[in-house]
């Protein structure tokens, strides 16, 4: 093929590939109705275009180049593999198989008008796969990356990874699962499941579970450009639209939850000119377009929270009730005790500490939340607004010994300290700031826990903010959690609770006062 591009850009060509890649995996799939050989040789292709185009020039019909060269890989690893049986067993030249490796090549003019992308994504989120499972290799066969890209971004040895991929396409071989998008009547929950993998995918990279970092940007970033490719695949999916402006009201806060040295910033003392406006406002645009449809599921409940979070222009005037009302939602939706756990910070910030206080007593009660950092952290934040430094202390100490993460650890600890200070009587207790934003630090621009995880909570989550924004779980841990807890479509609305209309303020939605919102 003539290349038409004789000076291409390497992050271009990665973005092109990428792209393309669960197209290719599709078509060779539906060829030979192979998917764990189809995506191996497809990886190879990619390996192949990553070498060569960067020097000779993008072809002019890069997925038809990539198609054929995936093509000519797969014969050869099915020739093969079949002249190992036949040294085994005479009987397997026999095998059907031989046929289609005398196929002819394929035809590009048929494939050119089909995408698989969709299908593709939906057998790599088979609810026969763990979510760790499924991850790595939505990943690697949609996502385009290789087993080594996904194991540094995971923090793991190759190897593992890729004894995980491996082990994840055996599964799928097992299960016969045809490779076809599932009929009408699975859909929904099947679509659940790959709402759910790319949820994980941008929690890690959001708010990375443990180790020294709080982003892993790669992964919250190809996150992003997966569920963007769903939107597009299902624009009238209103759950795939309120992931999708999670996302974006979620990650366009980014920049601003670390200073300079990584120590995360809390939602009320970050910089907001440093949010990424244009982020911001397509998110917003995207969830008032999707709500006022009138369907409303968790992802879509979920960005409505991070909309009124991200329209305040400072945090005094975040509307509160409003999130309140929200998370009554969430709450009625599902026995989720995280859900709750925010509502109770919520219920603070509305009522005051004590309020928020005696709904985390009647959920520690329930014991459902035991050893949740999150919840020591949550607690703490309520005390220390209510003016009980000592105590609030205790819980930041504990809140620190069970979280993994390195910089939440070390805010933690460095918090109790300063608690324990003021508690002695050296700074007169710790400052509340209640009414209005919330301020973590008894001193301004004190080192603060990060903006509450900000990984945008989801019905089963098992982790709970500091009390500035809703909470998220623990990614990687505690698989079986979130393996139960995969999230569907959603109730409708109820007549009683805001809605959104189209080219309002988040705030506005209601068009009544505050005070008269519906709160549960």
């Amino acid at each position: 093929m003539t290349p038409d591009v004789p000076a291409p850009d390497v992050p271009a060509i990665d973005d092109l590939l990428r792209e393309l890649a669960p197209q290719v995996v599709g078509v060779l799939t539906r060829r030979f109705g192979d998917f764990d050989t189809a995506e191996d040789a497809v990886q190879e292709a990619l390996l192949d275009a990553a070498a060569q185009w960067p020097e000779e020039g993008v072809p002019g019909n890069p997925r038809g180049w990539l198609i054929q060269v995936a093509y000519r890989r797969m014969i050869e690893q099915i020739r093969s593999e079949q002249a190992r049986r036949r040294r085994e067993d005479l009987v397997a030249a026999q095998e059907p198989i031989d046929q289609r490796t005398m196929a002819p090549p394929v035809d590009e003019a048929y494939e050119a008008g089909r995408d698989d992308t969709l299908t593709t994504l939906f057998l790599c989120c088979h609810p026969a796969l763990t979510p760790a499972s499924a991850i790595a290799l939505t990943l690697r066969s949609v996502g385009g990356l290789t087993t080594a890209e996904i194991a540094k971004a995971f923090m793991v040895p190759e190897a593992t990874m890729a004894q995980r991929i491996s082990r994840a396409k055996q599964r799928i071989k097992a299960s016969g699962v045809p490779f076809r998008m599932p009929a009408p009547e699975e859909r929904r929950g099947r679509l659940g499941s790959v709402l759910h993998v790319l949820y994980l995918i941008f929690n890690e990279g959001y708010a990375s579970n443990d180790g020294p970092e709080l982003h892993r940007v790669e992964l919250s970033r190809e996150a992003i450009r997966l569920t963007r490719m769903a939107y597009r695949l299902l624009p009238d999916d209103c759950e795939v639209a309120g992931l999708l402006a999670l996302m974006l009201l979620t990650d366009a806060r980014r920049l601003a939850r670390t200073d300079r040295n990584g120590i995360p910033i809390p939602l009320a003392e970050q910089d907001r000119s440093e949010w990424d406006g244009a982020a911001i406002a397509e998110g917003i645009g995207i969830i008032t377009r999707t709500l006022a449809r009138g369907a409303v599921g968790p992802y879509q409940l979920q960005a409505a929270i991070a909309a009124l979070h991200d329209e305040a222009a400072t945090a005094a005037e975040t509307d509160w009730p409003q999130i309140l009302a929200l998370y009554g939602l969430l709450e009625r939706m599902s026995d989720n005790p995280v859900v709750s756990l925010n509502r109770a910070v919520a219920a603070a910030m509305v009522h005051g500490p004590a309020a928020g206080l005696d709904m985390l007593k009647v959920l520690e009660a329930e014991g459902r939340l035991a050893g949740n950092h999150r919840f020591h952290v949550a607690r703490a934040h309520l005390l220390e607004m209510a003016g009980e430094p000592r105590a609030a202390a205790d819980d930041y100490r504990a809140a620190a010994s069970r979280t993994l993460s390195i910089p939440e650890r070390d805010y933690l600890t460095t918090r109790a300290a300063r608690l324990a200070v003021a508690a002695a009587g050296t700074h007169g207790g710790a400052d509340a700031h209640w009414p209005g934003s919330f301020t973590y630090g008894s001193e301004a621009g004190s080192p603060a826990p990060e903006e509450g995880r900000r990984r945008v909570p989801r019905t089963g989550s098992d982790r709970a903010d500091s009390g500035a924004e809703p909470a998220v779980e623990q990614t990687l841990g505690n698989a079986e959690a979130r393996h139960r807890d995969r999230v569907g479509g959603g109730p409708v609305l109820p007549r009683e609770v805001p809605r959104w209309r189209p080219g309002e303020r988040m705030s506005g939605i209601s068009g009544r006062s505050p005070s008269s919102r519906t709160t549960s």
